[in-house]
């Protein structure tokens, strides 16, 4: 006979003892710890999943780390000044570009570009050819007190005049907008190195756009950005207006994993289920009571739960039946209504789990008697005052 038989038989003799003789044991069923729903924890937004941090069975909190789903980072394509930022954290890209031209836009830190063209170039077969990304030296024609250094960024195909256009940004010096100027490849403005002439103009503000809704956006207005630096994230999908802080998917509820859909590298959509999850405050207990053991419990009975791992009896736990199955489990093949096979019925217990409750362990129900949760106090020790009283009493009996 184990441990546990011996302690089930000293608490059935004990309650005889104390009992007369009128009951064996307290009323008790075993079940088994379930939950009696899963809720689904969905990805806010579309992607490719980077990192699932859960595993099933694992427990989790709110706020712990489920997954991790990949961003789509957009660069800065050139240095310069954050001059515009038009859409907000949250917001469809698409939209924002349809209606201001961009997310955001740069500011070159070369603020003049010239429009050039080789019609007043030396006449010489090697000033009529200008080269993408070489450096020239600009003088004004007025007067020549304004000077500069640029580089050549786009050649265009050769005009109808037999001149070639280009376009130069301006690296060094100050000019006037709409100042006409001189282009050399001699810093000391010879007329044999003039490759052409031009006329000084705003560098406008580049336009930067993105795909999907904006997660994350990492500059301010007015900062100075490098070519490559990071400028905003975007996700799949569109986010309403609801956003995360960042692009990992955190639990908002405590529970236990039942079951992880989501792999590392698959694509998933806006809505598309992550993992599910046991939620701890739907943990219950699910017993078979026996159509003979009907009339020893009712919903809304107190009860006492033992769990089996825990021989010692160290953990018991307070429950409720909170509810009993009308329709009798399936009896066997062949049987009748009228057969000596018993039907039983399904019965729920709701509880309080604490941290070392799992699912689908195996417990032992007691249900209590209301009488007994009064016996405490009827055996409360008698005090002195009490006790003379008691003896007075008997002796004039």
């Amino acid at each position: 006979m184990n441990n546990r038989m011996l302690r089930i038989c000293a608490m059935a003799l004990v309650l005889a003892v104390l009992t007369g003789g009128a009951a064996l044991a307290q009323v008790n069923f075993r079940g088994t710890v379930i939950s009696r729903e899963t809720l689904a924890v969905s990805a806010p937004f579309g992607g490719l999943i980077d990192a699932i941090d859960v595993r099933k069975g694992d427990p989790v909190g709110v706020g712990d780390a489920v997954a991790t789903i990949r961003t789509t980072k957009v660069y800065a394509e050139m240095d310069g000044i954050v001059s515009g930022i038009f859409a907000k954290e949250g917001d469809n890209t698409e939209g924002i570009t349809e209606r201001y031209g961009g997310v955001m836009y740069l500011e070159p830190i070369n603020k003049y570009v010239v429009s050039a063209t080789t019609e007043k170039a030396y006449n010489s077969s090697d000033t009529k050819y200008v080269h993408i990304g070489e450096k020239v030296y600009l003088s004004c024609t007025k007067d020549g007190t304004h000077v500069g250094t640029a580089v050549v960024t786009k050649v265009s195909d050769v005009d109808e005049s037999g001149n070639t256009p280009y376009t130069l940004e301006v690296t060094g010096g100050e000019f006037y907008m709409g100042e006409t100027v001189g282009i050399f490849r001699s810093s000391s403005h010879s007329s044999e190195s003039r490759i052409g002439r031009g006329t000084i103009q705003q560098n406008a503000a580049v336009p930067v756009k993105g795909s999907g809704s904006v997660l994350k956006v990492h500059v301010e207005v007015g900062d100075h950005v490098e070519r490559g630096e990071v400028l905003f994230e975007t996700v799949e999908g569109i986010l309403d207006g609801l956003y995360a802080v960042d692009n990992t998917i955190r639990s908002p509820l405590d529970g236990i994993v039942a079951s992880v859909e989501a792999t590392q590298g698959s694509a998933v959509e806006k809505g598309g289920k992550l993992i599910t999850v046991y939620p701890n405050d739907a943990m219950q207990i699910e017993m078979q009571v026996s159509e003979l053991d009907l009339s020893e419990i009712h919903e809304g009975d107190k009860v006492s739960i033992e769990f089996e791992w825990d021989a010692d009896g160290a953990v018991m736990l307070d429950g409720v039946v909170s509810s009993i199955s009308r329709v009798g489990a399936e009896k066997p093949e062949g049987s009748t209504g009228s057969s000596s096979a018993e039907a039983s019925y399904s019965a729920y217990v709701d509880f309080t789990p604490v941290e070392s409750v799992r699912l689908d362990m195996s417990v032992i129900v007691y249900v209590v008697d209301p009488e007994d949760e009064d016996d405490d106090f009827e055996d409360e020790p008698m005090d002195e005052a009490e006790e003379d009283a008691a003896e007075e009493d008997a002796a004039a009996d």
